[in-house]
Order: structure tokens, then sequence, then C-alpha cells
């Protein structure tokens, strides 16, 4: 089985310039957007969220919680799924700081299933990343703090939640970040590998 970065097969589909700028990323449903920014001497204004946007880009999604962290540099959450059916697609951007959102196509119907696709997400270029179900999602933290807020389509569910390790050694996961810098819950620690996760995608 492949296992790879796709940062690089990004492509731009400019629904609305004006707007928001929607990129396909070679994994079905995974997007990258990208604000429309209007800056002058006061600072900036920007819409992080517009439902006709997505609509013509094609997807629109009943968001019914959001949820944000803050995390000092080092730390790694992650990787996290939700399992059916009460996974989540997720809309992920960074309100302060930079990290590295990392997700795992875990959709074994996908051609891109096994595979990882990263991102650096931050408050300059304020890059969003739409996750859709079937993938384990996580992030490092690459600056001193990092303040980061997601958009879910279905509320959190204790009993349903899973995950896969960050480190699997099979993955390969670059998380721009020195050994001795990491940081990881004693929860995460223990999360199996991909090949021992229990996911119904």
């Amino acid at each position: 089985m492949l296992h790879q970065e796709h940062t690089s097969n990004i492509t731009t589909n400019n629904t609305q310039p004006d707007k928001m700028n929607v990129e396909t990323t070679g994994f079905e449903g995974l997007m990258v957007l990208t604000p429309a920014v209007f800056a002058d001497e006061r600072g900036y204004f920007f819409e992080s969220y517009n439902r006709e946007t997505q609509l013509k880009a094609g997807f629109d999604y009943h968001w019914v919680q959001d949820n944000q962290s803050h995390s000092t540099h080092g730390v790694i959450r992650g990787l996290h799924f939700q399992k059916a059916p009460y996974a989540q697609t997720k809309l992920v951007r960074v309100l302060q700081g930079e990290i590295l959102d990392v997700v795992v196509d875990l959709r074994k119907g996908q051609p891109t299933y096994g595979k990882m696709f990263s991102i650096k997400l931050s408050d300059s270029n304020k890059k969003q990343l739409l996750i859709p179900k079937g993938f384990a999602h996580g992030f490092s933290v690459l600056s001193a703090t990092a303040d980061v807020m997601y958009k879910c389509d279905a509320l959190y569910n204790k009993q349903s939640e899973a995950g896969l390790l960050f480190s699997d050694p099979s993955l390969k996961i670059d998380w721009m970040l020195l050994p001795e810098d990491i940081v990881v819950s004693d929860k995460d620690l223990v999360l199996p590998t991909f090949e021992f996760i229990d996911a119904d995608f």
C-alpha cells in the first residue's frame, strides 16, 4: 500500500475570486479554501464562510458545531475521526499562529485510500481545509502558540471517537518538528497504527 503526501496536487477552481478561491487536492471532496482579503491601513476584512460560495463550488454542508483549541509549540493533536454514523465533515482554519494540518484517507473505495495530505494553515495565509467524512485528521503546532477553529457537520459523539497513531511508520508523516519538541497526549500515544484501525468508511 502506498502512503504519500499530496500537497503539490492542488488545482485551482476559482468560482468567485472576489469571495473565496476553492482548490481541489487530488482527494475526492478534500478542498483548500482561500478567502479574498480586503486590507488597508486599518487592518483587513474577509468572509470566512459563505454558503452561496460553497454551493457554486458544488458542495453544501449544514454546520452544527464549532470547536476551538489553543496549543503551544510542538503539540500534535490527532489523528482523530468519528466512526459512522457519527462521522464528521470539518472545515479547519487558524485564528492565530501556524500549524501543519494533516489528513489520512480511510475510505476504502477511493484511489487515495491510505494516503496522506498535509498543508500549512496560518493566520497569515488564511487558508482553510475542508475535510469530508472518512479522513483521520490531526495537526502539529509550528508557531509559539496556535488557536485552531473548525466547523463540524455532526455533533461530537464520545462512543464513536477513534484515531490513528501519529507516528505510524507506514504513513511516514513529517510533522515538521524536532523529536524533542513533540508533545502528545497520553490518549493519542496509544492509538492504533493504520493496519489495525477500526474504520467503516
